[in-house]
């Protein structure tokens, strides 16, 4: 398995990670025992890297993950995350918390969940607008300094606030949404990653799914998916997103991979501080993914990539505009 550093001198993981949140919430129905025999097959293929979160169920994903890999827990590294607060009686509300009590009170139930004595990677999910990212940081530091938590990471945080961030405490990853259809950090906040020694981890490398060229009508989303309510899942957006789709396929073709493998290398080749993590449930498509390892994208290749699927084919904004407020622009 490839390996990559999060984190200037941050600690080693394998160059593709394992998203966990699909597994339990916001695509479709759960199999626990399916997602159980993937998580298994993917720490036996050398991934080591597995993401999930306080808020995805809420709460049943920590678990899961926890549940799976308590046996190998030395064989993995584990990303959680704290800050979007959920209502299990309303899951469609949505809060953000960054106090420094609720830092605390959310480690201990995510380290109870898990089943773990320590935290690899411990994000703040969502940038509290009303707590000063330093408070937050500070109580993020201090669980580091009581052994709870190893690393230190932010998502969907803003180059000012990762500079800001980094000067309570080493922030290891920065997790954002980067892709061929969502390249938003390259507007400073990679730019400032490097600066910062700052891994860039890449959740919904294959655009939530869209990617892999699986999704060809919008009834092919089940009832109870959470993209039927996306910007660029929906009317005239769906339309266009998918031409673009249907030339990546036909690059893809003449690469001799699939569509999702093809988006998943141009990720991987936009350097080696980049971990994307796609997400699955099933064991086919974690194995499809890892062969993106092995697909190597030339200069002119990268070029052709640029051409076919340039940032101002992809048509809707990647979230609702009321989701889009919280990501610390």
């Amino acid at each position: 398995m490839q390996t990559r550093a999060l984190g200037r001198s941050g600690p080693s993981v394998s160059a593709l990670g394992l998203g966990c949140m699909g597994m339990s919430d916001f695509y479709g129905q759960r199999d626990d025992a399916q997602s159980t025999r993937t998580l298994h097959h993917a720490l036996d293929l050398g991934v080591t890297f597995f993401d999930t979160a306080d808020m995805y169920g809420p709460y049943i994903n920590e678990e899961l993950v926890g549940s799976a890999l308590r046996d190998r827990r030395d064989q993995a590294f584990i990303a959680t995350k704290f800050g979007i607060v959920r209502d299990p009686n309303d899951p469609a509300k949505r809060g953000i918390n960054g106090r420094p009590e609720y830092v605390r009170a959310s480690c201990e139930g995510s380290l109870r969940r898990l089943g773990t004595e320590h935290i690899d990677l411990y994000y703040q999910h969502r940038v509290d607008p009303n707590t000063p990212i330093e408070e937050t940081v500070g109580a993020m530091a201090e669980l580091v300094r009581e052994g709870k938590v190893r690393h230190l990471g932010l998502s969907e945080a803003s180059a000012d606030t990762l500079r800001r961030a980094s000067a309570v405490h080493p922030i290891a990853a920065l997790q954002s949404e980067y892709s061929l259809w969502s390249r938003d950090p390259e507007d400073g906040v990679l730019a400032a990653c490097r600066e910062l020694g700052i891994s860039l981890v890449a959740y919904s490398p294959l655009g939530r799914g869209f990617l892999t060229g699986q999704i060809q009508r919008f009834e092919d989303l089940a009832e109870d998916d959470y993209r039927r309510h996306t910007p660029r899942f929906q009317g005239e957006n769906f339309q266009r997103n998918l031409d673009v789709v249907a030339r990546i396929k036909e690059m893809a073709t003449q690469k001799n991979c699939t569509p999702g493998q093809l988006a998943l290398a141009w990720v991987l080749a936009q350097d080696d501080d980049i971990v994307p993590i796609p997400g699955t449930k099933r064991i086919e498509y974690l194995e499809e993914n890892l062969g993106a390892l092995d697909v190597q994208l030339s200069a002119a290749e990268l070029a052709q990539i640029e051409e076919i699927a340039p940032r101002s084919a992809i048509a809707g904004l990647r979230y609702p505009e009321a989701m889009m407020g919280s990501v610390n622009g």
